[in-house]
């Protein structure tokens, strides 16, 4: 079961990748700097922007974290 919440908080992201690119730039942060405060590499943050790559749970709560929003500001879920 673990893997179903997985693909369906990657196709959440994916849905609202353009939501953290703006959330992103309105909290000022270019794409490597906030890729560096997430610890994740600039061209992954930029797919999952795109939508071209989800990301994991994890990801996702330091992206929420780092932008200041809950998780359900960025992704489709209810939580």
């Amino acid at each position: 079961m673990p893997f179903l919440i997985i693909a369906h908080t990657v196709g959440q992201v994916r849905a609202r990748g353009a939501d953290i690119r703006n959330k992103r730039e309105l909290a000022g942060y270019s794409l490597t700097r906030f890729a560096r405060e997430v610890d994740v590499s600039p061209a992954h943050l930029s797919r999952v922007e795109r939508g071209q790559r989800g990301a994991q749970p994890e990801l996702l709560a330091r992206i929420a974290a780092g932008l200041k929003v809950a998780i359900a500001d960025i992704t489709d879920s209810p939580g």
